[in-house]
């Protein structure tokens, strides 16, 4: 059958795709859903969400969160705001006509998308999808030239901005980029210029395959790969992992740490709740730790974020005092799901035994958008990510001496293949022949999975530390080290050594309280209790704060490229 013919009129992303022999196959077939050939993703999420349930429904929340400790005393936080599915549908169709109109956006053109989390934000992107362009959001965090880098890539045009992360974009000076910003409240200001706009648009009809967002892996391991999704993969990530393992409701509402230029805050946060007709709480609030008190304020009922996090408040909930109660109620939660790096069986306890909460597991890639391996309920297995989300198919694989895919026993580490109805497409990148292979999408996680079908993550695949001949999976040591009182944080990497080819170097942040001295030679025995004597690390170097993403993805890279660490904080078992 001939494709459905594109809506874009700017065909660069369309023409820098890998060549179609170097795509993964796509399942889409039951159980994966199927979709009409034309098929615009944000007037699904908007239009037809407020067709099937109206217009009236509440859709994103700000503002209304407890100060921030420090806060001048003077400046109150933000009133509480709350919009419904109609007000957002204006908003998003003013905002597409200032799009198509003012700023000169065509279909297809890339439009970079860049703020704080936001209803605002929010909104921006799903003017982009409804005017049939292509969203590149990218982080607050990112400096000048990161986002010169993203722009050169994806030959970014136009751009949609946040008054206050606008000085870095300033600095990058993209060659003719026509930039709309908003939040200032001047003459100028997108918003204000959309007010005057009518409040509807008729979106683009795009082809189901036509690209929708450009997304841009997050930098753990180095230069990033913009991944092309197209708007069938959108909606495909909310009717597999969603609907089917998470299993929101038209009342939940959302809320998370993960920015909206992650894919997994942009399906947590957007995608899932309007999918649905849930709400979502768009706003920032001062850290992980004070996540209780965002969640106490607007009943937060589903929970989007990583293990860190999760750390960072139980740690905030041991050390409330009763006064504290209010601000740490976390009894409207009913639904937490982590991801971005893998889940400790010791956290997942932890939460359980804090909050009687089970944690959702699971593991995705920007490569494939969201979830593919979770499991919900009384099919959780602490410690274990889960098992393939329906629509999604998982194996573990080896590579044969002329490198063809060899599946491997259970119980038999090797590296996580994946496919189902989405898949890695990079943009105009040679890594795409590395990262999909025979038609499957190779992670780069090394994984078992057991009798019992589930998958059990061991570490990155460069993460595997060999030192003299024994492999050494850094994770799996970091468990062990998370269990004992004195340890916050762990992150276990190799470095070289002459003799050993790696030694195991443990970068350790200790809980509050810790004591000053001994407590390499207690970890040491610590984890030769648990693991065979060769796991232990050689090294233990503490440190207050180990190096993560801003959605709290440790960065192992970095501890690698630090060299020997033999320094201040560096104790020998």
């Amino acid at each position: 059958m001939d494709p459905t013919p594109s809506a874009h009129v700017d065909t660069f992303a369309r023409d820098h795709l890998p060549p179609p022999d170097q795509w993964p196959v796509l399942l889409l077939d039951d159980p994966a859903p199927a979709y009409p050939a034309r098929l615009n993703c944000g007037a699904e999420l908007l239009d037809g969400t407020i067709e099937r349930l109206g217009a009236d429904r509440p859709a994103f929340h700000s503002g209304g969160l407890p100060p921030a400790p420090g806060a001048a005393p003077d400046r109150p936080p933000p009133p509480r705001r709350t919009w419904s599915y109609g007000e957002l549908r204006a908003t998003v169709d003013r905002l597409a006509h200032v799009l198509t109109g003012d700023l000169g956006v065509v279909p297809g053109n890339r439009v970079l998308l860049r703020g704080p989390t936001s209803p605002e934000l929010a909104a921006c992107w799903l003017a982009v999808m409804k005017a049939g362009a292509v969203a590149v959001t990218v982080l607050a965090a990112h400096r000048a030239g990161e986002l010169a880098t993203v722009c050169r890539l994806a030959r970014i045009s136009h751009a949609l901005c946040d008054v206050r992360s606008a000085d870095e974009l300033v600095k990058a000076e993209v060659p003719g980029l026509r930039t709309g910003l908003f939040g200032g409240g001047g003459p100028d200001d997108v918003l204000r210029v959309a007010a005057s706009r009518p409040d509807r648009f008729e979106a683009v009809p795009t082809a189901a395959d036509d690209v929708a967002l450009i997304a841009f892996t997050s930098g753990t391991t180095g230069r990033p790969k913009g991944c092309a999704h197209f708007h069938r993969d959108v909606l495909a990530v909310a009717d597999t992992f969603a609907a089917r393992v998470l299993r929101p409701h038209a009342d939940d509402v959302f809320a998370g740490t993960p920015p909206l230029g992650f894919t997994f805050g942009l399906g947590g946060l957007v995608v899932f709740p309007l999918r649905v007709g849930a709400s979502s709480l768009l706003d920032q609030w001062g850290g992980a730790a004070r996540t209780p008190e965002a969640i106490a304020a607007h009943r937060v009922s589903v929970l989007f974020t990583a293990p860190t996090a999760y750390r960072a408040m139980l740690a905030r909930l041991a050390a409330e005092h009763p006064g504290d109660a209010g601000a740490c109620d976390l009894s409207s939660l009913r639904r937490c799901v982590s991801a971005g790096e893998h889940l400790p069986a010791a956290t997942w306890e932890a939460w359980r035994e804090r909050t009687g909460l089970r944690i959702i597991d699971g593991i995705g890639a920007t490569e494939l958008l969201h979830i593919f391996l979770s499991a919900a309920d009384d099919a959780i297995r602490p410690g274990r990510t889960g098992v393939p989300v329906p629509g999604f198919q998982a194996r573990i694989v080896t590579g044969d001496a002329q490198g063809a895919l060899v599946p491997v026993p259970d119980g038999t580490p090797g590296l996580l293949a994946v496919r189902g109805p989405v898949g890695c497409r990079y943009l105009a990148d040679e890594r795409q022949r590395a990262y999909v292979r025979e038609g499957w999408n190779i992670t780069g996680d090394t994984y078992v999975r057991d009798a019992e079908g589930y998958f059990r993550f061991v570490a990155r695949a460069d993460d595997m530390i060999i030192s003299a001949g024994n492999n050494i999976s850094g994770p799996e040591v970091e468990e062990v080290l998370l269990r004992h009182p004195e340890v916050s944080e762990a992150a276990v990497v190799g470095c070289p050594d002459e003799h050993r080819g790696q030694l195991a170097v443990a970068h350790v942040v200790l809980a509050a309280g810790a004591p000053d001295s001994g407590t390499a030679e207690r970890l040491a025995t610590h984890v030769r209790a648990e693991l065979a004597p060769y796991k232990c690390p050689r090294r233990f170097v503490f440190t207050p704060e180990l190096p993560r993403t801003p959605t709290g993805k440790l960065q192992r890279f970095r501890l690698r490229d630090t060299g020997p660490p033999e320094r201040p904080g560096t104790r020998r078992a």
